[in-house]
């Protein structure tokens, strides 16, 4: 019941950011849903350690990541922003929605059906994963909070611009589509040489977090997409290896005949 009960605590806190959206209460919004991550990366692990893993606790998860990623970010920026695009305002919200839940679907038929994932391929996504895709969604929002906190008139009018968060909202749903292999962070190995600096980045990220969570939740996103790139040049790196190591072990039988 544990990890159920955690994944509808996430589920009520996608809902409480809409209503929070309804009221114009954007920055109350943003924290429900980034609460909501907060409680999807953990309920997955805690079910795991448990042992208390179950099919309807895995399709409960998908159907509150598909609210609380597919359907309250696009709503919240819909009322923050894209409500003065005029008709066509609503048209990236669903292309948004849509896409989540195509994303969404192939996960879960990936771990339902039979699995020929190479060992390479285990620490890649395909695809910008639900909570980074909401993330990065979100990326207007939190930016037009710290201007409009720091009083950066520039800033916000060119984030809240309807033009601008639809621009995002759909290039973020393509990205979640996509076949692009994103990094997973589930089984990474951090060289020992990177330890330290990691440790340091975090432990910098996350008094920023306190100080000024506006600008470091922004500026995670822009950190997000500067690492795509370097994600898809390690996964072809390792596809190389390992395609490279297949041709020698042929060779190497063949010789010892």
């Amino acid at each position: 019941m544990i990890p159920n009960l955690l994944t509808m605590i996430g589920l009520c806190a996608g809902l409480t950011a809409m209503r929070f959206g309804l009221d114009g209460h954007f920055g109350h919004a943003a924290v429900a849903l980034l609460l909501a991550a907060g409680i999807d990366g953990l309920d997955g692990r805690i079910a795991r350690l448990l042992r208390a893993t179950s099919q309807f606790g895995a399709e409960f998860d998908s159907l509150s990541d598909f609210l609380c990623f597919g359907v309250a970010p696009p709503f919240i920026l819909y009322m923050w922003s894209l409500h003065n695009g005029g008709r066509y305002g609503f048209l990236p919200c669903i292309l948004f929605s849509v896409c989540m839940a195509l994303r969404l679907a192939r996960f879960n038929a990936a771990i339902v059906g039979p699995s020929e994932t190479p060992t390479y391929a285990y620490n890649f996504f395909t695809g910008v994963p639900a909570p980074a895709g909401a993330g990065l969604a979100l990326f207007p929002l939190f930016a037009g909070l710290e201007a409009r906190k720091t009083d950066w008139l520039w800033l916000y009018t060119t984030v809240n611009h309807p033009a601008f968060v639809a621009v995002m909202l759909t290039g973020v749903a393509f990205l979640l589509v996509s076949t692009l292999p994103v990094w997973s962070f589930k089984n990474f190995k951090v060289p020992a040489e990177f330890v330290l600096p990691l440790l340091l980045g975090t432990c910098g990220f996350a008094a920023v977090l306190v100080a000024d969570p506006w600008a470091a939740l922004a500026g995670a996103g822009l950190i997000y997409l500067v690492m795509l790139p370097f994600s898809r040049r390690s996964f072809h790196r390792l596809r190389a290896d390992a395609e490279a190591l297949q041709e020698e072990v042929p060779e190497e039988d063949v010789a010892s005949a």
